[in-house]
This record gives C-alpha cells, structure tokens and sequence, in this order.
C-alpha cells in the first residue's frame, strides 16, 4: 500500500482483470551438424533464409573427412536439410557447427618477417573452403593541401616530385593531424604546389566455393580507422563480421605502413592483370575427421553444440542432419534425444533412420531407442543435386538426403497453416523426386505400430510423410501432435505465469491463476485444439486448497492442476459399409 501522508485526492491505477498468457511459438528449428565454413559451436544469429546460411556457413560443396571413405557420405548433409528446411516451409532456424579437432585452417605468409615483423592471413575457419585466393589493388585519388590536411591519422600518400621525365616517388604516412613523414622520419612540407595520391587498399578474398568478398578503403598505416589489421581483425568489433568475414589478416606490431605497403608490392601478380593487382594464395586448410558425439566441454563435438541450445527458449525442434552416416550415429541419436528430454527444454526431436535401409534393419534401428518426446523417420529422400551442372558427368545429378530437413520443415509449414495439435502427416513432401525406399502397404503395417513414420509415394497423391508418431512404448503418448502440443502448453504457461513467483502464496493468488489459465485453455477450446463441445469437457484448472497442503504452503509451493482433452489425431479412418433392402430401416 502507498503511505497518505498529506491530506489530498490521490488517483491510482488498478487492473480488474487477469495476465494473460501467450502463446510460444512452436515452428523455430535448431540443426547442428558440420559445414564448409562458420563458427564453430556457437549458435548463430536467428537464420530466415538459405540465403543467410550460405553467408555464415558456406555453400553445398561436399566435405573431405580424412575417415570417411563413401564419397555418398561427404556429402554437405547439413546445407542440403537447410535447403530441405526452408523448401518445405520453415522460416526460423538455428544453426550450431560441428568439426572434429584435426581440421586446418587455411594460411598464407604476406613478410618473410617473424613475431612483431609478421604479417599473413588467415581463414577465418578451419575447412578445405578456406583455401582460397587473397588480391590486394593499391587505389590511388589525387590529394590537395586540402585533402592532406583532412585526411585521417595513418593515411599513406605517394608524393611525385622532379619532372615529368624523370619522376620521383616518395611515401609519407600521417603521424599526427598535422604531420606526415616518410620512411627516415623526413617531415614533409604542404603547399598548393605538391603533387600527390593518397593510397588506400583494395582487398578481395575468394574461397575455394567460389564466394567471395571485397574490402575497400582499406588503410595500411596502424593509426588509421580502416587499418587492415582492424578491418580484417581475428576478433572484429560487430557480430555480422564475425560471422561472415571469411579471412583475418594479422600485421606485427613492428611492421610500419611502408613496410606492408612494400610486402604487397613484392607478392606474386595476378596472371594477366593490368592493373598492378598482387595475390596470395591460402593452404592448408582441411576438414579433418568427422565429427563425434564427444562431450560438453569440447568445442565442435555434437554433445558441445547441443549444450548451446539449451539457452534458447524459442527452439522447439532440433535435429542433426546427416549424422546417421557416422561412426559416433547412435550416439548422437542419444545425445538428441537426452537434449530433448531435458528438463523445461519444450522440444522433439526427430531422428533419421541410416541411409539404405531394408524394412528389416530400420526395426532394429527403432529398438535401441524410447522416448516421449522422439520421432523416427524413413527411408531417405532421392532428391536433386544442385551443385549438377551441364557437361559435369562426374557430379551426380541426384542425391539421397536423410528425411530430418524435410520433415522439419513441414512441422513449421502445418503449425502455420493449421496449428501445433494438428499431427503433422499426410503432407507432401517438397522437392522429393521420389524415396530411397518404396515402402508398400504391407511394410508400414509392420514399421507404423513401432513408431516408425515412413515417407511414401501414394498414386495420385505424390510424395507424402505417412506417419505421425513418437518412438515411445508409453501408450499415453503415441503421437508427435501430442507431444508437441503439450510442449507448447506446458511452454506457455511456464513463461506466461512467471508474474505469479514470490507474489503471496493465498486466495487471491490463486483466483489469478486460475483465471490467467481458464482463459488461455478457453481460446484454444475455441480455436479447435481441444476436444469436447463445452468447456467442463475440454479442459479444467484447479488452484485452491484442494491441490495444496499446509506443508506446500509453509514450503512455498503454488500447485496447479490442469486437464486438457486433447484431440487425438485420425489414424485409422474406418467406414463400415454393408448391405441394406429397400424397404429396411436403419
């Protein structure tokens, strides 16, 4: 209560009605797995298009693990499920790198010098990507007394003096805002008469994908604001360069701007060039082993990049595409899985069978694991290559993509075209030419009851995800719609009644909350999420002292009971047809 201590009309605002409760998205995806390029286990900034990723992550190009010998498994199974992704509907995504410890990081020596005379670059990231080529074009603009004057600390200017026959060439560099002077610290004098260009960098890298980038403006003097060495920093001052830089330069301390513009001059020139372009080009840079399942705390293991997740509370999908083709496979599937189940994580997670399975060898696959919040899928998706070009007979036009990409992307296309409770099955599957498999009718009467969902062509009907179900033996779950609907519930009400905690633990409380989740059940009942055709059917919330003990209280503890009545997907659709006369009646 506000203390009146002087006599007045006090006006004060006042609420009437309960907080409401909203609800969390149910669409945005995390994938984790290895690439081309990018940081290393760290979750990237939110992804909404092929488009960024390929900035962060690089392009399709296959892998070249130093262990895996099946060239069908160097494929870049991470980009493709991104492509699969967003193809099928997905919009948010999130993506976490792996890559085993063996992989090199592409180099090149600009000096001979060593320690603080040193001056190379670097890939940004360890990847056969990184060996790329680096350009550098000196760019010259006439420069005035005025120009001089204004120019920034660390410029560098080529000053011509003797005659036009005979033309000497001196460089300064600005020491002070005033001052410049060149290698032997000789001063120079500023006229209206001086005959000059200040000299920046032009700096161009392209990686062995093809992608490429271009710095301009680019200062060689350590004072100036768009240095190399800051510009291209091993650590830059804004997150977009960190993530989409692809080379860092590094430049001594004792290296001067005469000195590097002198490195430059002297490396290899660019074949053919007329304009006094120089290059270097990156090696070393490899892709090492494939990733393992390895732990926590080590960096690009997939255990450390499922562990970067856990922070972000709008994930409530994940996946690891491509992951089943490895030797550490089933334990990933785990690792997922114990991510999955972690506590208040809201998630599912959806599993790949291996690649080239029979029926027979996918039920095995399917017993080694049981959970509530997994869905198994199979077989893989045959779909275009689009790294295929004409004349290219040695690039295969067709590939096999494990189903997670596809699938996830049609978990967000069916919440928003229909809603979370809806089972997200009998949808065509985008981009499928056809199936690894052709599963018949026969088999999936076999896979459908284990918790297998296959993907199968139905004539007339096209490409089609013909399952909806958790690989769980628990009977009260059997469906991915009801796990993930119960995710969102149970998301929803956790963040929409944080307000409640450390509030008084009495009547009042309660009343609230009962109200604040009365009335979110209340507009999903009405939204269609719940069955029943009254609300005492559909769900109820109880919070009194029916569901509290006087133990709970003294502990500090609100508990709140709430039943739902969830609606059960089709599965079985049965029609029993039989033989009337005319004259019966039903």
């Amino acid at each position: 209560m506000p203390e009146y201590l002087a006599p007045g009309v006090y006006v004060e605002e006042t609420s009437f009605r309960a907080k409401s409760v909203e609800g969390v998205g149910t669409s945005t995806t995390a994938f984790v797995g290895p690439a081309r390029r990018g940081p290393v286990g760290v979750a990237s900034e939110l992804l909404t298009s092929l488009t960024d990723f390929e900035r962060v992550y690089g392009s399709f190009e296959n892998l070249a693990f130093s262990d895996v010998t099946d060239a069908r498994h160097q494929l870049n199974f991470l980009a493709h499920a991104v492509h699969a992704y967003f193809d099928n509907g997905g919009s948010r995504l999130y993506v976490v790198r792996t890559a085993a410890a063996g992989g090199g990081v592409a180099t090149a020596a600009i000096g001979a010098g060593a320690g603080d005379e040193a001056i190379a670059a670097f890939a940004r990231s360890a990847g056969a990507t990184g060996n790329g080529r680096l350009v550098f074009r000196e760019t010259t603009r006439p420069a005035t007394a005025r120009t001089l004057g204004t120019a920034p600390v660390g410029s560098l200017v080529r000053v011509t003096t003797g005659t036009d026959a005979a033309p000497v060439f001196t460089l300064f560099t600005k020491t002070t805002p005033t001052a410049w002077a060149d290698s032997a610290a000789a001063a120079l004098t500023i006229d209206d008469s001086i005959r000059a260009q200040l000299v920046t960098l032009s700096v161009e890298f392209t990686d062995a994908d093809g992608y490429g980038q271009v710095f301009d403006d680019i200062g060689l003097g350590a004072a100036h604001p768009r240095f190399i060495g800051t510009v291209l920093a091993q650590t830059p001052g804004n997150r977009a360069d960190d993530l989409q830089n692809l080379v860092w330069v590094q430049v001594g301390s004792g290296v001067s701007a005469f000195e590097l513009q002198a490195a430059i001059a002297a490396l290899t020139a660019v074949p053919g060039d007329t304009e006094g372009r120089r290059q270097v080009m990156l090696a070393g840079g490899t892709d090492g082993s494939a990733p393992g399942v390895g732990n926590e705390t080590t960096v690009g293991t997939y255990a450390h990049a499922l562990a970067q997740l856990i922070g972000l509370e709008d994930v409530s999908i994940v996946a690891a595409p491509g992951s089943s083709v490895y030797a550490d496979a089933q334990a990933i599937q785990n690792a997922l899985i114990s991510h999955a189940e972690h506590r208040r994580a809201y998630r599912i997670a959806v599993l790949d069978t291996p690649r080239a399975q029979t029926p027979g060898q996918v039920r095995d696959q399917r017993g080694r694991v049981d959970s509530t919040r997994a869905a198994l899928y199979y077989p893989w998706v045959i779909t275009a290559n689009p790294l295929a070009r004409p004349g290219r007979d040695d690039i295969p036009r067709e590939i096999a993509l494990p189903p997670s990409g596809f699938v996830t992307g049609i978990y967000a296309r069916n919440d928003i075209e229909r809603g979370v409770y809806k089972a997200p099955a009998n949808e065509v599957v985008r981009g499928a030419l056809r199936f690894e498999t052709d599963i018949n009718f026969a088999q999936q009467e076999a896979l459908n009851p284990l918790g297998i969902n296959c993907l199968r062509y139905l004539s007339g009907r096209g490409y089609r995800v013909w399952g909806a179900r958790l690989v769980s033996s628990d009977p009260e779950w059997k469906y991915v719609s009801d796990r993930r609907y119960f995710n969102y519930l149970e998301a929803s009400i956790d963040r929409g009644t944080q307000w409640s905690v450390f509030e008084p633990n009495g009547e009042r409380l309660w009343a609230n909350v009962r109200q604040t989740i009365t009335d979110f059940l209340y507009n999903e009942w009405r939204g269609g999420a719940l069955l029943g055709s009254t609300v005492e059917e559909a769900f109820f919330v109880r919070c009194d002292r029916g569901t509290m003990t006087q133990n709970d209280l003294d502990n500090g503890r609100l508990i709140c009971l709430i039943g739902v009545a969830i609606i059960k997907p089709a599965e079985f659709v049965i029609f029993r047809i039989g033989q009337k006369t005319a004259d019966a009646r039903t």
